[in-house]
Parts: C-alpha cells; structure tokens; sequence
C-alpha cells in the first residue's frame, strides 16, 4: 500500500506533499501496530504461561508459515494471508482520492483515517509474527518497561524498511510499483521466519 501510495504521489512532482501524506501513513501504521501488540502483550500476561496456549500458537505459525511459503510458490491461489482482492478497490480509490484532494491538511487527515482502515485488514494477514513475537517475549518475565521497551524496539525495526522506501521515494520520485515476484520473496521470507519461531515456541517450551 505505501509503495502504491508513493508510485501514485511521485507523478505529483511534490515532494514536500509526498513527505507529509506518505510519512503520515507510516506513521499511524507505526502507532496502531505498537498499541495491537501491546493488546497482545497484555492478554498473554494475563493468562499467564501456559503451555497449551504456546503450543496453539506455535501451530498457528506453522500454519501461517506454510501458507506463505505456498504463496512464493503458487502465489495468490487458494488460502492466502495477501490484503483480500475484495479490499483493494476500496483501498486503491482512497488513495487516488487523496491524490486529487487539494487542501494538504484534507489529505493527512484523509491519510490518518486510511492508514488506520489497512492496519484493520491487514491484522488478519500480519497478526501472526507480532503475537509470536509478544508470546516469547513474555517468557522473560521482565517489568513492564522492559516489555514496552522491547515493544518498541520491535515496532522501530517494523518501521525501518517503511522509512527507507519512503526515502527513496522521495529522493527519487520513483513510480514503482511492487511486483508479483518481489512479492513473492516477500511471502517466503516471512513465511520461514514464521516456521522457525512456530518450531521454537512448540520445541522449548517456557
């Protein structure tokens, strides 16, 4: 969604705009992913260390693993964790909106109210490595500064590559679009992170 986002404000030729709606968007996708994992974060502590519940979720990773690793194979066919084709017009035609709205404060404020709208459908499809992320990181036991601390690392490194494609965005105006076969890696890599932290949770417990 960002890289369409930028591919579409690039033909703007603006890039102080392009900073201000673009960076908007990272940001509010950087803040609603840190308070969804610190959910999380909260319901795990709350039901404490169980091992039924690491052992579920480590399932749940394998599964999700699996599906992406198909879709680096056979992509967007059958079961996916992809945005559903079904959302992208809607999502497409926010951000043409945004592009043609002329008061810039408009835009950021239509800008907030979209990046808020893909962090709840993309929940579904990205859920799985925050939640494994926040289940492991229970298993330290540690004050609840550390927990938010290593919260936020976590949602800095989430970020980063956002930032990056935003910079290059804008040095560049750069109006590509991300590929089928970029897309691709993208699935196989997650999908093996996530078949080696499901591996983790059900082979060493606690």
């Amino acid at each position: 969604v960002l890289i369409l986002m930028i591919s579409l404000l690039a033909t703007l030729n603006d890039r102080k705009r392009m900073v201000a709606i673009a960076g908007t968007f990272v940001i509010v996708q950087g803040v609603a992913y840190f308070v969804f994992m610190a959910a999380w974060l909260n319901l795990f502590l709350l039901i404490g260390l169980s091992r039924a519940s690491e052992v579920v979720l480590g399932v749940i990773a394998l599964v999700a693993g699996l599906i992406n690793v198909k879709d680096f194979v056979a992509f967007g066919r059958g079961v996916t964790l992809s945005i559903p084709t079904s959302a992208k017009p809607g999502i497409y035609q926010r951000i043409r909106r945004l592009m043609n709205e002329r008061s810039l404060a408009m835009a950021i404020g239509g800008t907030i109210v979209l990046g808020m709208l893909v962090q709840v459908v993309e929940l579904v499809c990205t859920s799985g490595l925050p939640a494994l992320y926040t289940r492991i990181l229970t298993q330290r036991q540690l004050d609840p500064m550390a927990y938010y601390g290593y919260l936020l690392l976590y949602n800095v490194m989430y970020m980063v590559d956002d930032v990056m494609v935003l910079t290059i965005g804008v040095i560049t105006l750069s109006q590509h679009r991300l590929q089928e076969k970029e897309g691709r890696v993208l699935k196989l890599v997650s999908g093996l992170v996530m078949l080696g932290l499901g591996i983790y949770l059900i082979a060493f417990p606690g």
